[in-house]
């Protein structure tokens, strides 16, 4: 028998921080002007701030209250922070648990909202920009051109963290869309000879390290040259690769046109024009 819900949302409206609520946010890649404004709201109005002080920086949090208190996490496991939590819940505290980017990507949020909801904790996602996003404004390209690419993949190389054998690096490059590859730095060698197995030695790749923090760079590569590079400037963490035939001068091309603002395409907001010219 089929299920069927619906989750209703407050009507838009500006909404300070519930005290015993916890607030699962996405601090997004790095960049303080990149936060949501959401976010913004939640990091500058809460009693409690959780954040993952190896992925987010410190100029986030400036604009923290000045009595709030902030428990940096990277070096504590989840038995240790869940009942901190918990703890300032209960407290009636409204309580800010700061993940980079975007909750829903990497974030290790799974087990935490588990724990929450078997705890009757209320909580609150707030989505962030991922940098995977951010990438794409850097390079100033679409990852989705007509008639070029019209998938993005977003996915990492086994490490410590088993990838499903369906999701094997190899398999999903076979698509040859625009692939944004996470958490793989310290693999890169095995992920340029899985993707070698589809891409062309020449595609082109963009490393990207460390988006939104002042020390952000980006190196333009072809994909036979991806792992010299890695191990030239010394990458091992906070880096991701945009592999992509947007990235190709083929991506200049007429042909590549959407068709949204088209004159000869008419839609349900606007009629074809008769002579586009």
């Amino acid at each position: 028998m089929a299920l069927n819900f619906s989750i209703t949302h407050p009507a838009l409206e500006v909404r300070s921080p519930i005290p015993g609520m916890v607030y699962i946010v996405g601090a997004g890649p790095g960049d303080p002007e990149l936060l949501t404004l959401r976010a913004y709201r939640l990091i500058a109005e809460a009693d409690v701030i959780l954040y993952a002080d190896s992925l987010v920086p410190p100029q986030v949090l400036n604009v923290a209250r000045t009595d709030a208190e902030k428990i940096r996490t990277a070096n504590k496991t989840l038995e240790e922070i869940l009942p901190v939590m918990m703890e300032r819940v209960r407290s009636n505290k409204s309580v800010v648990r700061l993940h980079s980017g975007d909750p829903s990507l990497y974030g290790a949020v799974h087990e935490q909202m588990q724990a929450l909801s078997t705890a009757d904790i209320p909580f609150e996602v707030v989505p962030g920009i991922s940098a995977f996003q951010v990438a794409a404004a850097r390079l100033k390209v679409e990852l989705t051109v007509p008639n070029l690419v019209q998938t993005i993949i977003l996915t990492r190389i086994s490490g410590r963290t088993q990838v499903p054998e369906a999701e094997e690096l190899a398999s999903l490059a076979a698509h040859r869309a625009s692939l944004c590859l996470y958490l793989s730095a310290r693999h890169v060698q095995e992920s340029q000879a899985k993707l070698l197995q589809h891409y062309s030695a020449d595609s082109p790749v963009a490393i990207c390290y460390r988006l939104g923090w002042p020390d952000e760079q980006i190196w333009m590569t072809r994909l036979d040259e991806m792992a010299a590079v890695t191990e030239q400037e010394r990458l091992i963490r906070t880096t991701m690769y945009v592999i992509s035939p947007a990235l190709s001068t083929i991506a200049q091309t007429e042909n590549a046109r959407s068709q949204l603002y088209n004159p000869q395409h008419d839609h349900l907001f606007r009629q074809a024009s008769a002579n586009p010219n």
